[in-house]
């Protein structure tokens, strides 16, 4: 799939998401992740927690963007064993609310 296809590209998932995927890989590559040795990390942090009122939502949504953008395109980067796993394939999979995002 080009890059330029990628679903977040057009639809950034929601947080819980990518949170989701990060504690995966965590927990399936300890090394990749650093919990044995924090030299050896290579599987990217995620940008840290933006803390604001609920009226701020659609803000911090928009500061995330790039971040989230960076995280996926260092991703993508990683050797094949973790680039290429069925959690980093599910995550950028196309889904029924990507395809027909609800109307604002």
């Amino acid at each position: 799939i080009p890059w330029s296809q990628c679903r977040w590209s057009m639809f950034p998932p929601k947080m819980f998401v990518v949170l989701s995927l990060q504690m995966q890989l965590l927990d399936k590559f300890p090394i990749e992740g650093g919990q044995k040795d924090p030299k050896q990390r290579i599987i990217p942090f995620l940008p840290g927690k933006i803390l604001f009122r609920r009226s701020h939502v659609r803000d911090v949504a928009v500061k995330r963007l790039k971040p989230i953008d960076e995280y996926c395109r260092a991703l993508v980067r990683l050797p094949p064993h973790i680039s290429q796993c069925d959690e980093v394939f599910r995550f950028f999979e196309a889904r029924p609310e990507d395809l027909n995002p609800p109307k604002e």
